[in-house]
């Protein structure tokens, strides 16, 4: 009977066990990070709210509050930055929040999504959202790592800030591997709405004396808000978030998010010495202006995904390589059919391999995409016809644009303050010299000096033209989808 009594007993502590792998994810780093009174902390989050509220320096963008960059760091070190976040967070303002953190502990090439209920910090519990059910559906990339349960900080360390200001929300908690931003941006894009916020969790520089931390911090600054995803992944030191805050910065670039810094500090401003010191912001994205195109809708991600595969099997049948040669009734869609303009990209290894495309449409997109996608692959002068070994490693991209139309401008900086740097696509003429960048040119080109001058060089133009000579400028805008 004792036997019996005790198997039950056991089994009843496998069930309410609020340990590793079980409903409950206890706090790791209170205590160490931040406080692990409930009154205290709260005591210590108000006073340091308290007095970024009073900073009155600010200008907050109009728009709707869509994603925070915050640190997390130990609060008496990066807390105060962290609390900026209440500049532009109000109770109850989002029931759904996704908090990216970094992989600091185990060693990723995934991303970690905890299989607990809830998340527990001395200020209370918060339940995961069902959508984080819906991410699971990737077990190849979303995967429960419970070692990265038992470790992580970059996660947890920003919640208590969360629960403060938000008071009631459910979330969603990723911890970032080492994984591509832009695909992990287009995963996350589809649990997106109104009700959710994005909050990147990352510090800055590591580890450098506090001039030089200053300085570099500064620069990673800038490459974010002028959302410079190509320079960001090249620079040392920038962050621990890198990855993270790129996944932003790529959803930001598509669904036209404008950033703003809240507050910058380092840990020499704050609890720290001078000599070594880790770098600290907070920055806010929100929803811009809706891009205006001359069509009335724009191509659904099904319709993308129908062009992409017929770009593919067009030049594999080319190749004589096998492809499914089953049309995709998506193709006969009326939007499909309208006269649009077109390029087709093909990159190998992030090197460009391949782009010929139309600027006006003068046949159905179907057929434009077809016919550049030939020319991209055989055609392009820069390139030899693409061969059978390279089709397997090609990157498949294509671009649906806009009509294009004139833009006028009185000289060199009226021009650079008319152009919207990674949305317009610029056309150059200058009687028959002429050429095109398409907006994804802005992530290799980012200002505007240098993206105005490689446009002149590639017309057969001295690269400073267009500061010394009005020309005829055309913008257009680019819907654009990538396998």
């Amino acid at each position: 009977m004792k036997k019996y009594f005790l198997y039950f007993f056991i089994l009843f502590l496998g069930i309410v066990n609020t340990g590793w792998g079980e409903a409950i994810r206890k706090p790791v780093w209170d205590g160490r990070f931040y406080p692990k009174d409930a009154a205290n902390l709260r005591q210590m989050i108000e006073k340091m709210a308290l007095i970024a509220k009073k900073n009155s320096d600010i200008i907050i963008p109009e728009g709707k509050l869509k994603a925070l960059i915050m640190p997390h760091a130990g609060y008496i070190y990066s807390g105060l930055t962290a609390a900026y976040a209440g500049k532009v967070l109000n109770p109850n303002q989002f029931s759904k929040v996704i908090v990216m953190g970094p992989d600091h502990r185990v060693g990723m090439s995934h991303v970690a999504l905890s299989d607990v209920n809830e998340y527990e910090t001395p200020l209370g519990n918060i339940h995961l959202h069902p959508d984080a059910n819906k991410l699971r559906q990737d077990e190849k990339f979303f995967r429960d790592e419970v070692m990265s349960d038992k470790s992580e900080h970059s996660v947890e360390v920003i919640l208590p800030f969360l629960q403060y200001f938000l008071k009631s929300f459910k979330f969603i908690p990723l911890v970032v591997g080492t994984v591509n931003p832009k695909i992990l941006a287009k995963k996350i894009q589809p649990i997106l709405d109104d009700s959710t916020l994005i909050v990147c969790s990352s510090d800055l520089s590591h580890y450098l004396k506090y001039a030089e931390a200053k300085k570099i911090d500064s620069q990673t600054i800038e490459l974010i808000l002028n959302k410079n995803i190509n320079l960001l992944s090249q620079k040392d030191n920038a962050a621990c978030g890198t990855i993270p805050i790129q996944t932003v910065l790529y959803l930001s670039k598509i669904l036209n998010w404008t950033p703003a810094l809240l507050h910058k500090s380092n840990s020499g401003d704050t609890a720290g010495d001078k000599t070594r010191v880790v770098g600290y912001a907070t920055i806010a994205f929100f929803e811009g202006e809706k891009m205006t195109t001359n069509n009335t809708d724009s191509l659904t991600e099904k319709q993308g995904k129908a062009l992409l595969k017929l770009a593919r099997s067009t030049i594999a049948k080319k190749l004589g390589k096998p492809y499914d040669a089953k049309v995709d009734p998506t193709l006969e869609d009326k939007d499909l059919q309208s006269k649009k303009g077109t390029f087709v990209t093909l990159n190998i290894n992030g090197q460009l391999r391949g782009c010929i495309g139309s600027l006006v449409g003068q046949s159905p997109l179907v057929q434009g995409v077809r016919d550049n996608a030939i020319n991209a692959a055989f055609h392009d002068p820069r390139f030899t016809a693409l061969s059978k070994d390279e089709y397997d490693n090609i990157h498949i991209e294509v671009s649906v644009l806009t009509e294009p139309e004139p833009l006028e401008y009185k000289d060199a900086n009226d021009l650079i303050s008319k152009l919207k740097p990674q949305i317009d696509g610029v056309i150059l003429r200058k009687g028959y010299a002429s050429a095109t960048f398409l907006p994804q040119v802005w992530d290799q080109l980012p200002t505007h000096e240098t993206f105005l001058s490689h446009l002149c060089l590639k017309a057969g133009l001295p690269g400073d033209t267009w500061k010394k000579e009005h020309l005829e400028i055309q913008t257009y805008q680019v819907q654009y989808f990538e396998e």
